[in-house]
């Protein structure tokens, strides 16, 4: 499955997400999460959190290895080491999470010895036993399809893990996100479905015509819905072209009225930056 795109939006969410998918390790402080570009090799990290200005902790670099490969310890290695160079005089910890715990190559031996500044995470070792203990955790039901292997088990389970994010008690812009990553994911894993049978797949317990995604995507919703799903397919389009969105642009387009998503809408295979289709940051 492709993940990058969702474990970034995943770790964007905040601290709980970082809690959880690292197995249990808590942020300590103030944290900002952001992706960078390592411009010397031009390598992209799936995530950084940084310690807030003025605080001390460290800066946590997170790989997530959704495929085996025999180079992933050192994939993170030359990200640990062109961002110490930018960086210069900070802690810097690297956190490779695998799907398996069989997936990780091993070496270079000790890599994760007591004292190395790395550490690996292996989803099925908790996440499995996580989905138990905690059912209304929508942090912990988004990655249900990561650690689900059976087909019909996950899609006996969707309308559940949809209705956790869905009734959460968690700002509504994360819950958007974790709502699209829970689609996003369920995609990837029944390829041979359309969207329209992935959507009603997740909302079984709701009728697909009064579901939001229906009415954005099949063109019946009111005039308000019709300018929300305007936005949103505007930013999924932003970010397979360009990564992830900045928060200047994500506002910009959440305050755009319809005529303007048109416009933009129009234009968005045709540019070569955000900055393009949009107007500058400032």
């Amino acid at each position: 499955m492709k993940t990058d795109q969702a474990i970034y939006t995943y770790l964007k969410t905040g601290t709980e997400a970082f809690r959880i998918l690292t197995g249990g390790m808590q942020l300590i402080g103030p944290y900002r999460f952001r992706s960078i570009t390592l411009k010397a090799l031009e390598r992209r990290s799936d995530g950084v959190c940084e310690p807030d200005p003025g605080h001390p902790g460290p800066v946590y670099v997170i790989e997530f290895q959704a495929q085996p490969t025999q180079t992933a310890w050192y994939n993170l290695l030359t990200k640990l080491g062109l961002l110490g160079e930018e960086l210069g005089g900070v802690e810097i910890v690297g956190i490779l999470i695998f799907l398996h715990e069989q997936d990780d190559p091993r070496h270079p031996t000790g890599i994760t010895a007591p004292g190395a500044p790395f550490r690996a995470v292996y989803l099925n070792r908790f996440l499995p036993d996580l989905l138990v203990q905690q059912p209304d955790n929508p942090y912990i039901a988004v990655l249900a399809p990561l650690v689900i292997e059976r087909d019909e088990e996950l899609k006996a389970q969707a309308p559940r893990l949809w209705q956790v994010i869905q009734s959460a008690p968690i700002p509504e812009p994360i819950r958007r996100n974790l709502a699209e990553i829970l689609e996003f994911w369920f995609m990837e894993r029944f390829s041979d479905l359309t969207p329209e049978e992935v959507f009603n797949m997740l909302r079984q317990l709701t009728p697909l015509e009064e579901t939001r995604s229906y009415k954005i995507i099949f063109g019946r919703g009111k005039a308000d819905g019709k300018a929300e799903g305007k936005a949103d397919s505007l930013e999924r389009l932003l970010r397979r072209r360009f990564g992830p969105v900045p928060d200047w642009a994500v506002k910009r387009i959440a305050a755009a009225e319809s005529t303007q998503l048109d416009a933009w809408l129009d234009r968005v295979l045709d540019v070569d930056g955000i900055e393009e289709l949009l107007g500058p940051a400032s």
